[in-house]
């Protein structure tokens, strides 16, 4: 959660436990114009908090070469997507909050230290400021920085500049409509992570450790369901839009949906989003860098 989205690079880099993800959007667009992706020998990354996020170094910077020649030209400067498992999302809430950015960073992290299992001073914290009924909401990012060296010296080492950082499901977000309530759920693999957003704000964020193919119909039709529960009786709300990315098929999904709630699903990444330029690279891969690249 770093950086002027208008001043960011028009390439963005995805790092998942899967693959590398390398997209270019031309100035202005609403739709990527190349995709590169490699898939990634398994055991290559392992997303967390706590341990060592990248196993085989000289495999991740191979597949990141590989992956941004062909999208990213000349350029050298790229917006870097890094799991949501290696990076912890809160929502913060302040009477007050100092407007001086160090002097606020200050009192950020002193209220994360009471809910982190991790050193927060030896982490990596931005956050963005969200008017609320009452004081100020504060959407904090917190990284070890030991686990996001990791990811930004693999791309260094690729050749490449990562002028900002964004946490998969932040990077997401951006090519969602927040005007509206709207529920985004997505699953990678080790995580499912919810977003809940409305009036340009972020409302809700959950992530749980149960992602990829542990991941069934059932057990996400009662985790979304908990989500919207407590969002309708804290904020008043319903929910009228979910969108999702990441689930081997929508369509099974919203059948599950279907025999106990009246939601619809859509997916998060239509294919006019990923446009020509996306070829062969599924659209549930691209959430991370067409949000970072096109809104």
């Amino acid at each position: 959660m770093s950086g002027n989205h208008s001043l960011r690079p028009r390439v963005a880099c995805e790092v998942s436990a899967e693959r590398v993800v390398a997209a270019h959007a031309a100035d202005k667009s609403q739709m990527l114009d190349a995709v590169q992706s490699q898939e990634l020998p398994a055991g290559t990354v392992t997303p967390g908090l706590q341990h060592a996020n990248i196993t085989s170094r000289e495999a991740l910077v191979k597949a990141l070469r590989e992956s941004l020649a062909p999208v990213a030209g000349r350029s050298r400067d790229i917006t870097l997507v890094i799991p949501d498992a290696s990076t912890r999302i809160l929502l913060l809430d302040f009477d007050t909050l100092p407007e001086k950015a160090e002097d606020a960073d200050a009192v950020v992290r002193f209220r994360l230290k009471k809910s982190l299992p991790f050193d927060v001073d030896t982490s990596s914290v931005s956050f963005d400021r969200q008017p609320a009924d009452e004081g100020i909401r504060v959407v904090a990012a917190v990284t070890p920085k030991s686990v996001l060296e990791e990811y930004e010296s693999a791309v260094r080492d690729a050749g490449y500049n990562p002028g900002a950082v964004l946490p998969s499901m932040i990077a997401a977000l951006g090519v969602v409509d927040a005007s509206r309530p709207t529920m985004v759920i997505k699953v990678e693999p080790g995580t499912t992570t919810f977003a809940i957003v409305d009036q340009n704000q972020l409302l809700l964020y959950r992530a749980l450790e149960n992602g990829g193919t542990a991941v069934n119909g059932e057990s996400l039709v009662d985790d979304v369901n908990t989500s919207l529960v407590y969002f309708e009786d804290r904020h008043g709300i319903s929910v009228d839009r979910v969108l999702v990315t990441g689930v081997q098929s929508a369509q099974a999904l919203q059948a599950e949906f279907s025999a106990s709630s009246s939601i619809r699903l859509e997916e998060l990444i239509s294919s006019s989003l990923a446009g020509a330029g996306a070829g062969n690279v599924a659209r549930a891969a691209l959430a991370g860098v067409a949000g970072a690249l096109v809104s």
